[in-house]
């Protein structure tokens, strides 16, 4: 049996799936972050090797590192649905950019506010100018932009196209992140922020940091579809199957 996933473009499709599918990615989220929590305070070294072992704040990385995995990631996906909207103005790649646009938010002030707190015991400082640390700074402008300039105008088709035109030229910072700790020449790249280096991590601080950004992906997709079906809602009031879905929940 195919199933026809072009039907689920049309938000009153898409609404009782985001519905369904909530319970099970918080589920998921809840489980997977506790299980990541534990495991990177628990089951992970003291301390990390090296000439230049580092105390137990080290552990900021199990959420300092997948947040900043996810701030990337969730800006990735807004700006696919900014693609699919302006191309075939789909009105749920509207919808859908807006529901996350928050989540990923969050998840890069995360990433900026743990890693002050890595920072000021590693560097000695809560801030750097680094490129990597700039760079983060205006992918969490981009995002707090993305949201400022679509509540700004009021006819909502302007606001979507006007904002996910901002959405796709502000996906540029999203290499710039990743060059900045991957430099192949670290003498090109005067970062303070250290160098990607997961080929060389322990075992159990890797699964940690993995099953955390799987748990803050989990998370990612309940709170979008919960912010998403608010927003079908709210944009399709007027419509003869929201009155009916409203009327079927009450019951």
């Amino acid at each position: 049996m195919k199933i026809n996933w072009f039907k689920y473009a049309s938000p009153a499709t898409f609404y009782p799936l985001a519905g369904k599918s909530i319970p099970w990615f918080g589920g998921l989220a809840l489980i997977l972050t506790l299980v990541g929590l534990y495991w990177g305070f628990f089951e992970t070294p003291d301390r990390l090797g090296g000439t230049n072992p580092q105390k137990e704040y080290y552990r900021i990385i199990f959420i300092h590192v997948p947040a900043a995995w996810m701030s990337m990631w969730l800006y990735m996906v807004m700006a696919g649905w900014a693609a699919i909207g302006l191309v075939f103005n789909t009105r749920l790649s509207y919808m859908m950019i807006a529901a996350i646009a928050p989540t990923g938010a969050i998840f890069t002030f995360v990433a900026l506010w743990t890693g002050a707190f890595w920072g000021r015991p590693s560097w000695g400082t809560w801030w750097d100018w680094d490129p990597r640390l700039t760079s983060e700074l205006i992918l969490l402008f981009l995002y707090v932009g993305y949201m400022a300039l679509h509540g700004a105008i009021d006819d909502v088709r302007r606001a979507d196209k006007a904002s996910a035109l901002l959405v796709i030229v502000g996906l540029v910072c999203v290499p710039i992140i990743f060059w900045s700790i991957n430099c192949p020449d670290p003498n090109q790249c005067a970062a303070l922020h250290q160098r990607s280096s997961m080929s060389k991590i322990d075992g159990n601080i890797l699964i940690a940091m993995l099953t955390l950004t799987f748990g803050f992906w989990m998370y990612s997709f309940a709170t979008s579809f919960m912010r998403l079906r608010g927003i079908i809602l709210t944009r399709e009031k007027d419509s003869e199957w929201v009155r009916q879905a409203i009327e079927s929940e009450v019951r």
